[in-house]
């Protein structure tokens, strides 16, 4: 699969259905020979809350363009998210199929697969972007520096990515089983004469 390369064609297959979230708007500065620089970065979650999510971030001198370009970054970064069920596989997928870990600088996410009905056990800014994804029900256990909010936020976008980074039971190729050659070769090995 090829990357998209214009965030037009994310507006044109999901429509209606993205909603986006500013995540954080922090100042950044600038040593620079008259002083000071000072920007400003915005972290921005995208999402349909039917298992898709982005992350953008930008870096600009105004903070309304900051936050447009971060728009345009998290569309050029959205990626699926599976679901999946606790216990038994009855109604909709709720949650994480399996345990899943994302990591970012020193921060270290887990998410962890739970029962209908839990709710997102999680921080407010953790919470914000599973809902996006459409996860109902989930534990979050995070180490690290955890106040860093980019990395945080990054590392639980960087967990959900990855519950389509492996192959599942179900999602095997049907293999059919090969004879052992002595059961293939039965019938020649039976008729040969020793001498």
């Amino acid at each position: 699969s090829t990357t998209v390369k214009e965030a037009e064609t994310i507006d044109y297959f999901l429509r209606d259905k993205l909603e986006d979230e500013v995540m954080k708007i922090m100042p950044v500065q600038k040593q620079s020979s008259a002083g000071q620089r000072t920007r400003f970065k915005a972290f921005v979650a995208i999402g349909d809350e039917n298992g898709h999510i982005g992350l953008g971030v930008k870096c600009s001198s105004e903070v309304a363009t900051a936050i447009r370009g971060a728009i345009t970054a998290a569309k050029l970064n959205i990626a699926p998210v599976r679901r999946g069920f606790w216990g038994r596989a009855n109604g909709l997928p709720h949650t994480v199929p399996c345990k899943v870990t994302g990591k970012c600088g020193s921060v270290r996410v887990r998410l962890i697969p739970a029962p209908r009905g839990t709710g997102l056990v999680s921080s407010p800014a953790g919470k914000k972007l599973l809902h996006m994804a459409g996860i109902d029900d989930c534990y979050c256990s995070s180490t690290g520096h955890t106040r860093t909010m980019g990395n945080f936020i990054k590392a639980i976008f960087y967990a959900l990515r990855a519950t389509y980074g492996y192959l599942s039971p179900e999602l095997w190729k049907d293999n059919a089983l090969l004879d052992h050659p002595y059961q293939e070769h039965t019938d020649f090995l039976s008729k040969k004469q020793i001498a």
